[in-house]
């Protein structure tokens, strides 16, 4: 199976040569995507740097700061034109490990339609994290799949590997969050469509080098989306 690892970048000069290399050391012939929003701290310039040295890195510069969901979406269109079976995405700072990657891969190679590394499955943790942002988070989760009825520990988890065949069944293309609630949206979709969704334990770190995107907007719009998407669930439509 062809892979592609995608990688969302905004200010990571820091992190994403690094990353290019463990990515690669992990998973040698997959191609490695850097889809930067016009960092301006140079990230697309050594992340091309990079690759013309390791190899099977394609980076593409989008005009502006466009939100997560958009920067993936161009990236799953890109994936899915060349030809890849498999589509993985990971955060750029090192809070997904890269040597993850094969497990992930190959549980899609065994017949998952969708893997998620997950922080809330037996194996999974969170060091180092206070209480009340743990307790935020997993209540954010179980919020989530009570909300929608989908039977996952971490579904805002973005650390993930797809099916590419899944991607275009559920016309990716269509989704319309653009921050984190992008990866609810799709896990929605594919439960959906009775997929088959495994989850992998995770240990997630926070970032050495770098700041945060998580901020208080991106939670909004986040939880928002959800209860909207579990309320028209739930809501007979007339005919």
């Amino acid at each position: 199976m062809r892979v592609a690892v995608l990688v969302p970048t905004y200010e990571e000069a820091g992190n994403v040569e690094p990353l290019l290399r463990a990515l690669r050391e992990q998973v040698p012939d997959a191609t490695l995507m850097v889809i930067d929003d016009a960092s301006p701290d140079g990230t697309a310039d050594i992340a091309e740097r990079v690759g013309e040295e390791i190899g099977g890195v394609d980076v593409f510069r989008r005009p502006t700061k466009d939100g997560l969901g958009n920067a993936y979406r161009e990236g799953f269109g890109r994936a899915l034109a060349g030809g890849h079976d498999v589509l993985v995405t990971l955060d750029a700072d090192f809070s997904h490990d890269p040597e993850v990657v094969p497990e992930m891969v190959a549980a899609v190679e065994r017949g998952a339609d969708l893997v998620i590394g997950s922080r809330y499955v037996p194996g999974g943790s969170t060091p180092n994290w206070p209480v009340h942002r743990r307790l935020l988070s997993r209540w954010g989760n179980r919020y989530t799949g009570w909300v929608l009825g989908i039977g996952v520990n971490d579904v805002t988890s973005g650390f993930r590997a797809y099916r590419a065949d899944t991607l275009r069944a559920i016309r990716y293309e269509t989704t319309q969050a653009s921050g984190y609630a992008f990866m609810t949206e799709l896990a929605r979709r594919i439960d959906a469509e009775g997929a088959a969704i495994r989850e992998v334990p995770i240990t997630f770190r926070d970032r050495v080098r770098g700041t945060s995107k998580m901020s208080g907007r991106i939670i909004v719009e986040s939880m928002g989306r959800v209860t909207w998407w579990g309320v028209r669930d739930r809501v007979p439509r007339r005919r």
